[in-house]
């Protein structure tokens, strides 16, 4: 008697543990960042000898980078998108608005939800790790976009120069960072009414401040320089 049954796709074990250790690596990296986080720690999260590790991602540099080489494209479409509705507006005043939205919106949203919530948490510590630099993920993956959002920024502003635009995109960043990284603080501080892990409220307010701050900014002591 012929089998009708149809067969099952094998699934290869070297794959499911490559995903397995992507997977628990993210929230050890977001817990102890990149100098704290060991392969030991990562390989017991993932349930895998050590050595799979290196096999799949050849070191824990790596494995790193692997993780945002699968996660960074995301961010970058939402905000090549965004900065694609933005100049497709004729009113600057408008424009600038959308350059925000572009700028705020995609990493504010990683709040939502693990294991998004650990990718956003891995790049801000990155943001601010003094060998982010050597590592190269930043030059790599981010600064192309973020060379669109300041020549985005200066199109809105074609009479700053080019100090004042890159002093605006970084303030926006560093403004940016101190939400994303917040541990509760703003809840203690604010008796509860404020709470960074409700992302759409903080983009919206977000938002707000810095078109406010860029639009009307007091340019008397910064635009010769």
């Amino acid at each position: 008697m012929i089998n009708m049954k149809p067969m099952k796709k094998r699934v290869e074990p070297t794959e499911s543990a490559k995903a397995r250790i992507l997977a628990a690596a993210e929230p050890v990296f977001a817990e102890w960042g990149f100098d704290a986080a060991t392969v030991r720690k990562i390989s017991e999260a993932a349930g895998v000898p050590v050595a799979l590790i290196n096999y799949h991602f050849g070191s824990k540099q790596g494995l790193y980078r692997a993780i945002f080489e699968k996660r960074t494209p995301t961010i970058m479409d939402q905000r090549i998108a965004g900065l694609r509705l933005a100049r497709a507006e004729p009113d600057l005043d408008r424009r600038v608005d959308l350059v925000v939205k572009a700028l705020i919106y995609p990493m504010f949203s990683l709040r939502g939800e693990s294991p998004s919530a650990d990718f956003g948490r891995i790049i801000v510590r990155e943001m601010s790790d003094p060998q982010s630099e050597t590592r190269g993920i930043f030059r790599d993956m981010f600064d192309p976009v973020a060379q669109m959002l300041t020549e985005a920024i200066a199109e809105c502003f074609p009479d700053w120069t080019t100090k004042e635009v890159h002093w605006a995109y970084h303030t926006m960043l560093g403004a940016m960072t101190i939400v994303m990284t917040d541990n509760g603080r703003m809840a203690r501080l604010s008796d509860g009414e404020v709470r960074a892990d409700d992302w759409e409220e903080a983009a919206l307010h977000m938002c707000a401040i810095l078109v406010a701050g860029l639009k009307h900014r007091d340019r008397t002591l910064t635009r010769g320089n």
